[in-house]
């Protein structure tokens, strides 16, 4: 396996584009995007938990009750979220999509992102539609751009392996900055391949790679409304179908994963404000809930996310929040050491302070990359949550997000 370039036109038979319709006030930032598959395509998606959920998610789940679609749409700047006519909007885009590609409407993922609450007015799509199609390609970046709200990078990946001896591919692009807290993380992710998988199979592989990787990202604590994670799958690499779970379908995962993974820690990375990404893993667990309890609870506690942006070794936050995760363990076996490219130094052993330099520490917890290392010394189970660090910032932006 091997990463590659392409983001989601990576695979077979994917094109895309975004654009600037009208949406946004900034004329320089892209506010629609669009994917399309050549062929149909088996669909899969995961959703916010949250009880307010904006009217995209509810077409969308609708949409792909049949397990396909062929083409993606998602507009920025607003979420069209708590709105009266958010269910018809949400359709209309469905339908300008459609018209332009020529298509059923009811194949069409339609996703939203941006503000709260603000009518969608659906004019800039449908005047844009004609353009954003025209400029269907090898553009992955551009969608990628189209779809961004307070995301200061552009987030994007792609991986080749092999099924069957045929070479396939899977990439993703991803949004996400604030309002990110798991079950789900709050974000919009949309990955394609090109691999050959059943409708069912492709849903249990996200579902289960989900639990790990996007439910394990905290940025503020925050679940937004219109959190969604979808996949396309339109078998043009060729591959036997993917039915059953065997070797072909673990292969498929450990890429879906892999492609996962490094979406999360680009959104961790870019965090609001944000000046560091923090990975917390966990080992020594007695169970797998019991790991991804305690690796949340660290990268959600605000006062070690404070700590790791002072670059100051506070152990003592990373343990009160292992003890008030409700995991159970046992708090005189945690052990917790702090490791960046400039180093590792151990902090906390037994559950007690260990002397350490704090000079050494300090220099550790400048990296903009941290590593938060928490053996609880009782088992065999490991975990990873990813995050970043809060800084003065976050308030800033958040202050006057919507004005």
């Amino acid at each position: 396996m091997k990463i590659i370039n392409g983001g989601v036109c990576a695979a077979q038979g994917f094109k895309a584009n975004g654009i600037h319709c009208g949406i946004r006030k900034n004329r320089s930032k892209k506010d629609l995007a669009l994917i399309v598959s050549e062929k149909r395509a088996a669909a899969a998606g995961v959703y916010t938990t949250n009880l307010v959920k904006g009217a995209p998610i509810t077409v969308t789940k609708r949409n792909i009750q049949d397990g396909y679609a062929y083409a993606i749409v998602c507009n920025s700047g607003n979420a069209n979220t708590c709105n009266a006519n958010g269910i018809q909007i949400a359709e209309k885009m469905c339908k300008i999509t459609a018209a332009e590609l020529g298509l059923d409407e009811s194949d069409i993922i339609v996703a939203s992102t941006g503000v709260i609450g603000q009518p969608l007015d659906i004019e800039p799509i449908e005047n844009g539609m004609k353009k954003l199609a025209e400029g269907l390609g090898n553009n992955s970046q551009s969608a990628a751009e189209g779809i961004m709200t307070t995301d200061t990078v552009l987030k994007e990946v792609a991986v080749s392996f092999t099924i069957n001896g045929k070479e396939c591919r899977i990439g993703g692009i991803a949004k996400g900055s604030g309002m990110i807290h798991p079950n789900m993380a709050t974000m919009l992710v949309f990955i394609t391949t090109d691999v050959s998988i059943s409708p069912s199979m492709l849903r249990q592989a996200l579902s289960n790679d989900i639990k790990t990787t996007f439910n394990m990202v905290s940025v503020d604590g925050d679940t937004s409304t219109n959190d969604m994670v979808m996949v396309l799958a339109n078998g043009m690499a060729g591959n036997n179908q993917i039915t059953t779970k065997g070797e072909d379908f673990d292969t498929f995962c450990k890429a879906l994963n892999t492609v996962n993974v490094y979406l999360c820690r680009m959104i961790a990375g870019d965090g609001e404000g944000a000046t560091k990404l923090l990975e917390c893993k966990v080992s020594g667990a007695k169970s797998d809930g019991v790991a991804r309890t305690v690796a949340k609870s660290v990268i959600c506690s605000s006062l070690t996310k404070a700590a790791m942006f002072g670059a100051d070794a506070n152990w003592g936050r990373v343990l009160c929040a292992i003890g008030y995760s409700g995991a159970n363990v046992d708090v005189e076996k945690i052990d917790v050491s702090f490791k960046s490219k400039a180093g590792e130094i151990e902090v906390c052993k037994n559950g007690a302070g260990v002397d350490f330099s704090e000079e050494i520490a300090k220099k550790i917890l400048l990296e903009d990359e941290i590593e938060i290392l928490v053996s609880l010394n009782d088992g065999e189970c490991n975990a990873t949550a990813w995050g970043c660090d809060l800084t003065y910032d976050y308030v800033k932006i958040n202050g006057d997000y919507r004005t």
